[in-house]
């Protein structure tokens, strides 16, 4: 499983394709913080409706799952790398991490 670090996500995201960030936290979580970059396409699946919602996450483009810490995201990056997704990415430490490293405006929670 590959993963990105916070710090890593902007160049990440400045790269020649555009990049797909999926939001797998539940509702509350994305109302109170989250990471919004310019040139991405944002998704919100909280982590328990991924397999239903399957066809919504594009296979064409890489994809960079997002959560509080990291964890959530990394059981959705392994399950879509289970499904046959290829350029599927966990940000390390998650909306947390960014908060406290890249962007203090986002709120802790």
């Amino acid at each position: 499983m590959e993963s990105l670090r916070v710090d890593e996500l902007q160049r990440f995201v400045g790269g020649p394709q555009a990049v797909c960030l999926l939001d797998v936290r539940e509702g509350w979580e994305v109302q109170t913080a989250r990471i919004e970059l310019p040139g991405t396409r944002s998704l919100h699946i909280p982590m328990q409706t991924v397999p239903a919602r399957l066809h919504e996450i594009p296979r064409a483009q890489p994809v960079v799952c997002i959560c509080h810490h990291g964890a959530r995201s990394a059981q959705v990056v392994a399950y879509l790398m289970r499904q046959g997704y290829e350029r599927v990415y966990n940000l390390a430490g998650g909306v947390d991490a960014w908060s406290l490293q890249v962007d203090p405006a986002v709120p802790r929670y």
